[in-house]
């Protein structure tokens, strides 16, 4: 796979992996992981994911201009590593559930993931910008498209196995302290503290029916309000020790950078300096004139553009639609038994997106290669396209099965019975992350190889930043999915991205030709 490709590739891309994995052992859990530790509605919860999410990306410019600027990628990318490895040991000090201080541990947690976000600015973009240049070379130009394919498989690789480690950990210290899993109890919980006996009589008797099942040795509950302190603070505290795996991985990722860290590319070689000390222009520009740098970054900024709403659609996979497992699948079929902890939980549908990722991409990079050489391939701008289209689909998919579900707020007045009665088969989920995923590999990695490829050689970290504060608004969008689920039908939030996706696809395709032309 890597052989006809730059030796910096493979390195680059288990860098890549490492972080990622730590990453996603975070994402698979976040969402959840606020709620039940601070109580908060899906709606507030998702303000915080979304404004958490959107920097992740906004500060990747950051990190751009910064390397940009110093023209030193790698250190600002070690640095970035350094960083990530901090946030996530700030939000995995075990503290107590219920919390004493609302806005004191709110804000430790706000904090841990502020510093995150920072680091992942200066990693993210910087990184993918060092890869971008590998491909500068050209002996390995016509590559860029695969290469980046192979990076962006590698990245899936940790995000596949995340999401088990997050649920293993949190699932074994609940059997550790005589408790099962059950996605329910945390929401129950936090009511019963907000209500007391006030709290509504069906509620109330999901918690008491919940509550007994998750006492491991079958001892009844007596006393409610111990077992609801008891309970959040344990299930929370598993939480924060699978941010500590986190932590582990990022060690990992950050030995496996400096040991290739002499393979990459230096940027800072592709520019020429004056006698000041002023960077001026690169070699590759001295033939490019001022308007077709101009026309390079209006294309650009027109693909940045669109994919916004790709993203808003896309990411709702660690918000919206981790609720919607966690509300309307049946997650009973799902339960691998290893002994001393059991893996179970809406969280676990983290994995199958990646998954997809790795088990696909060389499906996708063998049709475009079969394509190619009948020259019938696509240009990147037309399969962003495609990608845009496909995922108005999967979105269609998931409507198909959700037309005679019940509202979020009626199913706050149904039993316990009855709600296990109208879940759906996770298999509806499967399917979705699977039709998503293919919109994903016609969008992703071919929308960091077009950045890389048209973007202005003294621009390369500047621009890849751009890709991802693009992908940063959409991302700050993401609450939206939260509002339409607890506000409307369920269904009719599905159809808020079927129209997203529906009308970027429409838009990039009135573009392509003109992209096309841009590219050369």
């Amino acid at each position: 796979m890597f052989k006809k490709h730059p030796k910096g590739l493979i390195g680059a891309a288990l860098a890549n992996m490492g972080e990622r994995f730590g990453f996603y052992i975070m994402m698979a859990i976040l969402t959840l992981f606020i709620s039940a530790k601070f109580g908060l509605s899906e709606i507030t919860t998702g303000y915080i994911y979304s404004v958490f999410y959107a920097l992740i990306y906004i500060l990747a410019l950051v990190g751009g201009i910064i390397a940009d600027k110093t023209r030193n990628f790698k250190r600002t990318i070690l640095i970035g590593l350094i960083l990530m490895a901090v946030g996530y040991l700030i939000i995995a000090i075990p503290t107590p559930t219920p919390v004493p201080d609302m806005a004191l541990y709110l804000g430790l947690t706000c904090l841990g993931l502020f510093v995150i976000a920072f680091g992942n600015g200066l990693f993210k973009g910087n990184l993918q910008a060092l890869v971008g240049q590998m491909y500068d070379d050209p002996k390995y130009s016509s590559l860029r498209d695969s290469g980046f394919q192979i990076f962006y498989m590698f990245i899936n690789i940790g995000a596949v196995f995340a999401p088990f480690i997050a649920i293993g950990v949190r699932n074994w210290w609940l059997q550790m302290n005589n408790l099962d899993y059950d996605a329910s109890l945390p929401e129950l919980c936090h009511q019963y503290l907000e209500k007391g006996s006030e709290m509504a009589p069906q509620a109330m008797e999901n918690l008491t029916t919940l509550a007994n099942k998750a006492v491991l040795d079958a001892t009844p509950v007596t006393d409610m309000n111990v077992f609801v302190h008891n309970y959040l603070d344990v299930f929370n505290r598993g939480f924060q020790y699978a941010f500590m795996a986190a932590i582990a991985a990022m060690i990992i990722s950050l030995v496996i950078y400096i040991v290739n860290k002499n393979r990459f590319p230096d940027p800072a070689k592709k520019v020429v300096v004056n006698k000041g000390g002023n960077v001026t222009v690169s070699k590759e520009e001295i033939a490019m004139s001022a308007t077709e740098i101009k026309q390079r970054i209006y294309a650009l900024f027109a693909v940045f553009g669109v994919v916004i709403f790709f993203w808003m659609s896309f990411h709702q996979n660690g918000y919206s639609l981790t609720y919607f497992a966690r509300d309307y699948v049946d997650l009973s079929v799902i339960n691998i038994d290893l002994g001393f902890t059991q893996i179970k939980g809406a969280e676990i549908f983290q994995s199958v997106n990646p998954f997809f990722v790795v088990f696909l991409t060389p499906f996708i990079m063998w049709l475009f290669g079969a394509l190619k050489k009948i020259n019938k391939e696509p240009s990147t701008p037309m399969k962003i396209a495609i990608g845009m289209g496909i995922a108005s689909l999967a979105y269609i998919f998931l409507m198909v099965f959700s037309f005679t579900l019940p509202s979020k707020e009626v199913l706050g007045t149904m039993s316990a019975n009855e709600i296990e009665a109208i879940r759906v088969t996770p298999w509806v989920m499967v399917g979705l992350y699977f039709i998503l995923t293919v919109a994903e590999l016609c969008i992703s990695p071919l929308g960091l190889s077009f950045v890389s490829k048209v973007s202005p050689p003294h621009l390369q970290g500047l621009m890849q930043g751009c890709w991802l504060a693009a992908t940063a608004v959409g991302n700050l969008l993401v609450f939206i999915g939260g509002i339409l689920y607890t506000t409307v039908p369920i269904w009719a939030c599905w159809l808020v991205f079927v129209g997203a996706t529906g009308v970027s696809m429409i838009l990039m395709l009135s573009m392509v030709k003109w992209l096309e032309r841009v590219a050369k």
